[in-house]
């Protein structure tokens, strides 16, 4: 199994990518897993969804978490942000324990959770606002991160008004204005079209590029993980388990162009292999028929 701080040995790297990787490993380290157990309890007994789960984070790393359905993504995403509780095991950003939800991680949803009654600029003022930040200040600081997302014309505009990738724009920036260390992602593109998805994508990269901000990114996309990260968590499935830290070799920066060519194919390949295992048992979908078999349709 391939450890977290070495470089992977099935795909060839350019010595451009391997020197990038060696500088991302001597970086601090953002966020660090010790041990992570989450079991809840059902009518059937304990469910383990997370058992013993470590790894780390560094500065300025965008990271992407997949697995297969039910390997505890979202549980764990939002262990990370303070929002549930850890059975067992510890979550330590910049150092320091996480106990609960805090400034220094921002949190954004596959839902927009934004609030309807306010403005763009007033949901982007929110976070500063509760803080202690005065209106004057928060509403300076929230106009440059709408400006951020390219929604300066829509500032006063209510949430109804946006499309659906607007509307995450905006909860992008709220969730900045905040200056966490760490941002917090859980499938946040998923409700959105193919067009909106790949436009966000690299709204999103742009975002990184010019923040100082640590990304872990929830989804169940291959090619959105090798697109956006430069190192994917995959995990294994009941219960939710360490299975590979993937370091993806695709240079920076990234376009949209990148997806043909062969160093990105075989990455997803190698993730979808981690994820699928050649050989392993597949269940058959369930097979109901409603017409008489015709044999020209296949």
């Amino acid at each position: 199994m391939t450890t977290i701080e070495t470089l992977p040995s099935y795909l060839d790297q350019t010595p451009e990518v391997a020197a990038r990787f060696a500088r991302l490993v001597e970086r601090p380290v953002a966020l660090e897993v010790k041990g992570l157990t989450k079991v809840f309890d059902s009518s059937r007994g304990a469910v383990t969804a997370l058992k013993d789960l470590s790894f780390s984070v560094h500065k300025r790393e965008f990271t992407c978490v997949i697995g297969p359905s039910g390997c505890g993504k979202s549980t764990l995403v939002r262990i990370l942000a303070g929002l549930e509780t850890a059975t067992s095991g510890e979550v330590l950003v910049g150092g320091k324990s996480v106990s609960g939800p805090g400034p220094d991680r921002g949190m954004v949803f596959q839902g927009y959770t934004l609030f309807p009654w306010l403005s763009v600029k007033e949901n982007v003022m929110f976070g500063p606002k509760v803080s202690g930040t005065s209106s004057v200040a928060a509403e300076r600081e929230a106009r440059q991160w709408i400006d951020l997302v390219g929604l300066s014309k829509f500032e006063n505009a209510y949430p109804y008004q946006l499309s659906g990738g607007m509307k995450q724009r905006v909860a992008i920036a709220r969730a900045l204005a905040n200056q966490p260390q760490v941002l917090f992602m859980d499938e946040p593109f998923g409700a959105l079209d193919a067009q909106t998805r790949c436009e966000m994508q690299n709204y999103l990269l742009e975002i990184w590029k010019n923040v100082d901000i640590t990304i872990v990114f929830i989804t169940h996309d291959l090619d959105e993980a090798v697109f956006l990260s430069d190192r994917i968590l995959v995990l294994d499935a009941n219960p939710g388990r360490f299975r590979e830290m993937v370091e993806v070799p695709v240079s920076r920066p990234r376009s949209n162009d990148q997806v043909f060519e062969p160093l990105f194919g075989a990455t997803r390949k190698h993730i979808e292999h981690l994820i699928h295992p050649p050989g392993r048992e597949q269940k058959e979908a369930p097979v109901m028929r409603i017409a008489k078999p015709d044999p020209d349709v296949i």
